[in-house]
């Protein structure tokens, strides 16, 4: 086939001579789509095309009319006197061009960017006229037109954060803005406020655009009326009003090139939307809530014909629920923007008045508005704090049931006629009114949940889209280990990277003044930083460490570490044999043993060994003197630990907790019944196992112990001699022993003693040996002791350092063992047992 010849300037061009669509090479694509798409055939002339510009005395658009009409000129300078080829558009037939204004940093806000071939600016984008509605046209202030040299009909490209082109026209008054419908603004990218950037375009006509529409295809006659010379560019959305209705299409295909204008040889294919769930830009991870969004919301606003045709009432409203950043809000505005509804935002806190009255009021101009400005949508965020349940509420508390009160009274006079739709958002639905979640209100509840692993790693890739990652960074991975992160957590992660990247660079480079920008890139060690610094939004309310013990630092108790990685390890890492194997991850998990061998420690290790989320509950914490505090609390711990999963929660000396019910009062019966209601809600393969700790498994309740609640019991006892070795080991790693200390016949003289008192002895024992220490004149004072070849001591006493040349502090000898053994067990610390047997005989050698 044979390409037109590119003219220069804004103008469109008239469609290829002689062309077959068929031998285009798009026309193979839309073979290979399977469809039958219908086609409307455009008649010469009938689409408005234009000719050249020289050919046309007169312009005359049927899209434009008044004084637009008149505004017109034969054709813009640029195109008169030869514009440069490499202006912003695509060559007919050929690839984008490779000088484009709108790439680059060449743009300032507010100011052209460079000559003629590279004129930008970048504008705050408003709402348009509502004349211009479904014209594809944008509006600028006269000035900015000169100063961009466009002229009335010019095209435009436009980036918000995506690419798409419309026509320019004039504005009424002056102003620094652009002025866009919804849809332009939406296919831009931007939202109301936000900067885009815009220069001069040139487009070529198509031979061909591809639409897909969700419902019936609009008459023929609608749709070449609104399409007449409109600017279209691969994946925009365009709307087309008839006597039926508003019919929403997105451009699917175009040829010769992704983005031109229509003219009269222009064929409009259009077929229907595969049946998947609708995507919004800007949002990722939602799959599931953007499907039942746009059953429960997009349709009754945008097709009310088919509700009345199944003779249903649209839903009234919906309710979000989720934990605080996990896109309740950023959803609510997305719909509102793809459904080109007026949008209501209404944060809880605000409507509460001292002044009597004033509440009510707020609400019921809210929804006046709404009404007024159909199709709208009005979001209520945090309905918690506006709407608790009533039967709370004291005296003192009028002004919440009056708003109570009124929101339903709202929500009941809401009419199918009215196309309102209410959604509210909340992470506390168990406080809401019951009221408010019957059907014929907020009758449908949308559940927010913590993203799972494909869904973080779709978010990671949108926050990093525009970030230059390393070659050997992989999201998927990340994303793997990123438990119970929300995606506003990701995001946080994915900014912090972006910070340890830059602090990296500014460390290699010496100074911010020497990084150079082009140079900087996240690597996988910044994204990984990143992740040790964010936690997720679940877990800031239980204060962890955040350097969890590791299975290496625990000595001995090998039965305990392969019971518990059998039962929390391999459903993780073994899914699929459990599965064939039918077999489940146990919901409870109880440690016994004596004080002080390792039982909190144990299970540290294992969520870090296991790489899930670990929450500690403390009794002294759940414990309240207020009637139901406790069990509200504990149910908030289980609600954390599902948003958090896979995750252990886990309960320490939980006899104190749940004593066997009937020896205690009636507030310790009604938590043990509380704690049986949670365990016997989760569910299988819930990603949560709870792990409980205690000296005295005679005193729990009977029915905790039972099968389906802890009904794994793992013994946790004092450890034998190979197990003393290890646990000595492990305290005097990073110590410095003399030659003669013999670990195993330490560990054979401590017969009886737990870990907890083998990790005192070691203390106690590297005390002793510093306090012998006198360091030589002139040493300074006050610092640690540690060298870099036996590292820092956690529990020594501040003591010298030595200057270059002097002695080092001396080792730890059998004589410190002793005196540490001696004093313990006259403190009653220690085991009484053999003493002087840990020195090493001559042919052994030091540990």
């Amino acid at each position: 086939m044979t390409a037109p010849p590119r003219r220069s300037g804004s103008h469109s061009q008239q469609a290829p001579n002689g062309t077959d669509p068929g031998d285009a090479p798009w026309a193979a694509r839309e073979r290979a789509d399977q469809e039958a798409p219908q086609t409307v055939a455009a008649t010469p002339g009938s689409l408005g095309c234009r000719p050249p510009a020289a050919d046309r005395p007169d312009v005359h658009d049927r899209r434009i009319r008044g004084d637009e009409a008149e505004s017109r000129r034969a054709g813009s300078p640029a195109a008169q006197e030869g514009a440069p080829q490499d202006s912003i558009g695509y060559a007919t037939g050929g690839p984008p061009s490779q000088h484009d204004p709108l790439e680059g940093d060449r743009s300032r806000a507010g100011g052209p960017a460079g000559g003629s071939s590279g004129l930008v600016l970048a504008l705050p984008i408003a709402p348009g006229p509502s004349s211009d509605a479904g014209r594809g046209l944008v509006r600028l202030a006269p000035e900015s037109m000169a100063r961009l040299d466009l002229r009335p009909g010019d095209t435009v490209a436009l980036d918000g954060g995506r690419r798409t082109h419309a026509r320019v026209m004039p504005a009424a008054g002056a102003g620094s803005r652009l002025w866009a419908e919804a849809a332009i603004a939406a296919n831009a990218g931007a939202r109301w406020g936000e900067p885009v950037r815009l220069a001069p375009a040139t487009l070529p006509a198509l031979a061909e655009a591809r639409l897909l529409t969700d419902g019936p295809p609009p008459p023929e006659a609608a749709l070449v009326d609104a399409l007449a010379d409109v600017c279209l560019t691969e994946g925009d959305r365009v709307a087309v009003d008839t006597s039926e209705g508003r019919h929403r299409l997105s451009v699917s295909g175009l040829g010769p090139s992704p983005a031109g204008r229509v003219c009269a040889a222009t064929a409009i294919r259009i077929a229907a939307s595969p049946a998947t769930a609708p995507r919004y830009p800007g949002i990722a991870g939602l799959d599931a809530q953007i499907a039942a969004v746009h059953e429960m919301v997009e349709l009754p606003l945008a097709r009310p014909d088919l509700f009345e045709r199944l003779g249903l009432d649209p839903p009234r409203g919906v309710l979000f629920t989720g934990p605080p950043g996990s896109g309740k809000t950023l959803l609510a505005r997305a719909i509102a923007e793809r459904t080109e509804a007026a949008f209501f935002h209404l944060a809880g806190p605000e409507i509460v008045s001292k002044h009597y009255g004033e509440s009510e009021r707020a609400l019921r101009e809210v929804f006046e508005a709404a009404a007024r400005r159909a199709p709208a949508i009005v979001f209520l965020d945090e309905i918690d704090a506006i709407a608790p349940m009533r039967e709370g509420l004291s005296g003192e508390k009028q002004v919440e049931r009056r708003v109570v009160g009124q929101l339903l009274t709202l929500l009941d006079g809401l009419s199918p006629r009215d196309r309102v739709v209410v959604i509210a958002a909340t992470n506390l639905p168990d406080a809401l009114d019951p009221a408010l979640r019957r059907p014929g209100r907020l009758e449908r509840e949308i559940a927010f949940l913590p993203p799972g692993p494909e869904a973080r790693s779709e978010i990671l890739a949108l926050h990093l889209a525009r970030a230059p990652l390393g070659a050997d960074v992989d999201l998927a991975a990340l994303a793997v280990r990123c438990h119970g992160f929300t995606g506003a957590d990701l995001a946080a992660l994915a900014r912090e990277a972006g910070l340890a990247a830059l602090a990296r660079a500014r460390t290699q480079a010496g100074g911010t003044a020497a990084v150079a920008a082009e140079a900087l890139e996240i690597v996988p060690d910044d994204l990984e930083t990143a992740r040790r610094r964010i936690r997720p939004s679940a877990l800031r309310v239980d204060g962890q460490d955040g350097h969890p013990p590791r299975w290496a630092d625990i000595g001995g108790l090998d039965a305990a570490k392969a019971q518990l990685t059998e039962a929390v390890v391999w459903p993780l890492t073994r899914a699929s044999a459990l599965r064939r194997m039918r077999l489940s991850a146990p919901r409870g998990i109880l440690l016994a043993g004596p004080p002080g061998t390792g039982k909190t420690l144990l299970v540290r290790a294992l969520a870090a060994e296991a790489g899930v989320n670990f929450l500690p509950m403390r009794p002294a914490a759940l414990l309240s003197q207020f009637l139901g505090e406790a069990e509200r609390a504990l149910a908030g711990a289980f609600r954390r630990a599902r948003l958090a999963a896979p995750s252990l929660l886990f309960f320490d000396e939980i006899d104190t907790l749940v004593p066997a019910r009937g020896r205690a009062d009636a507030a310790v019966d009604r938590i043990v019944a509380q704690l049986l209601t949670e365990m016997d809600g989760l569910e299988e393969n819930a990603g949560v196992t709870v792990i409980a700790a205690t000296n005295r498994p005679d005193a729990l309740d009977p029915a905790l112990t039972r099968p389906g609640r802890f009904d794994l019991v793992v013994p946790v006892g004092l450890p034998d001699a190979a197990g003393r070795r290890e646990v000595l080991a492990v305290h005097a790693r990073g110590r410095p022993f003399a030659p003669e200390v013999d670990l195993d016949r330490l560990a054979a003289a401590t017969e009886g003693a737990s870990p907890a008192e083998l990790a005192a002895l070691m203390t106690e024992a590297a005390r002793r040996a510093l306090s012998r220490w006198r360091p030589a004149a002139g040493a300074r004072q006050g610092e640690d002791s540690a060298t870099p070849e036996t590292g820092p001591s956690a529990d020594a006493r501040p003591a010298a350092v030595d200057p270059p040349g002097t002695e080092a502090p001396p080792a730890i000898h059998p004589a410190d063992i002793d005196a540490a053994l001696a004093a313990l067990r006259t403190r009653g610390t220690l085991l009484a047992g053999p003493t002087a047997t840990h020195r090493q005989s001559p042919e052994r050698t030091a540990p």
